[in-house]
This record gives C-alpha cells, sequence and structure tokens, in this order.
C-alpha cells in the first residue's frame, strides 16, 4: 500500500490534486489537510485517513515514517512522491512535506443536544475560508462544544479553511443547516 509516484499524469495525483475544487471535495466527501502536524492531529481525533502524500526527502524522519505506518494501519494509500509532484498537489512553493486526504465528517444537527452548560456558536453565511478557519480555531480554544454552520458558507473544508484552524477543524464537531433548520433547532434547544 506505500508507492512511489513521480508523475503528475499519474489518477491518484491527478484525483488529489482536484480536491483544490469544492465540487470535487463534495462528490468524493474528502479533503487535504497540509503537514505532519494536521495529519497526526486528525489521526489522534480518529478521522478516516484515504491518502497520506509524503516527501522521497522526509525518508529517514522518524516522525513521518510512523505517521505513514499508521496510515497503512488504519487501510490508507501511501504515496511518496518529489517535490514536483507535491509541489503540484499543495500548489505552493514552498509545500509541506507531509499532506492527507480525509473523509469529511459532519454531525447531525440533533446530536447537538448537549448537557447543560454547553455553548454552540452558530454562523450564518460566512463567505471567507480563512476567516472561518480561525473561527474554528476559536471556538476550539475556548471549549465550545460545536459549530452549527447555516446556509450558504464557505466549505469548511476549503484548503484555506484548514489550513487557517490550525488542526482545530478535528477536534470541533461541525453541523451545516439551512436557515430554517437552524430556526426549528434554536426553538427546541432547551441547554
Amino acid at each position: 500500500r506505500v508507492f512511489e509516484v513521480t508523475s503528475l499524469a499519474n489518477p491518484m495525483i491527478k484525483d488529489i490534486r482536484a480536491l483544490a475544487l469544492k465540487k470535487h471535495r463534495e462528490e468524493t466527501g474528502t479533503f487535504l489537510a497540509e503537514g505532519l502536524k494536521l495529519v497526526i492531529d486528525a489521526l489522534d481525533h480518529g478521522w478516516a485517513i484515504k491518502t497520506l502524500v509524503f516527501a522521497r526527502t522526509s525518508l529517514g524522519n522518524a516522525l513521518v515514517e510512523r505517521t505513514a505506518a499508521r496510515a497503512v494501519a488504519a487501510g490508507a494509500t501511501v504515496l511518496q512522491v518529489n517535490a514536483k509532484v507535491l509541489g503540484a498537489i499543495t500548489r505552493r512553493d514552498n509545500p509541506q512535506a507531509v499532506v492527507g486526504v480525509f473523509a469529511q465528517r459532519f454531525t447531525a444537527l440533533d446530536r447537538f443536544r448537549g448537557r447543560d452548560g454547553d455553548v454552540y456558536v452558530a454562523l450564518d453565511r460566512v463567505r471567507d475560508p480563512g476567516n472561518l478557519g480561525t473561527i474554528i480555531r476559536t471556538v476550539d480554544a475556548v471549549g465550545a462544544a460545536g459549530l452549527i454552520l447555516v446556509g450558504d458558507t464557505v466549505d469548511p473544508f476549503a484548503l484555506e479553511a484548514v489550513r487557517a484552524t490550525m488542526g482545530s477543524i478535528f477536534a470541533v464537531p461541525l453541523a451545516r443547516t439551512s436557515k430554517g433548520g437552524f430556526i426549528a433547532f434554536a426553538a427546541g434547544f432547551h441547554g
């Protein structure tokens, strides 16, 4: 389950690169997390990893190798790639050495009926992915029980949003709903 890939024409690489598009993320139910810290955070929080991509130059890095072994044990495909391929996936001049493809995870809104004192944050029609990522990070920092995305809010699994969360995307339960769904939820919420 570990493959060396050197071509941008490889179908697995094309599929991963397409995750930059919201349509492809929605069709596949997956998203990219860039960086060893984010990948480890996701694995530590029990997120399902589909593919792990790491730079060939990371061979010999014990933490990268342990993370690759964890990914294989979780049933993921592991791709060892060159700098050109990694740069094309991340679309950055100085790409992270590790990238993970994870299954998206949303919590059903009716599961957000917590204990007394639980705090939930609801956001209506956030447009900027970086701002959403920062809010997710803040929700995590203050210990809120979850985040509810209302209406046509930007995709929380967009690469910029995931980056801005600095790993909090894996710790904060997310739900999404329509405005009407949120009003009905809030009307029946009693703590």
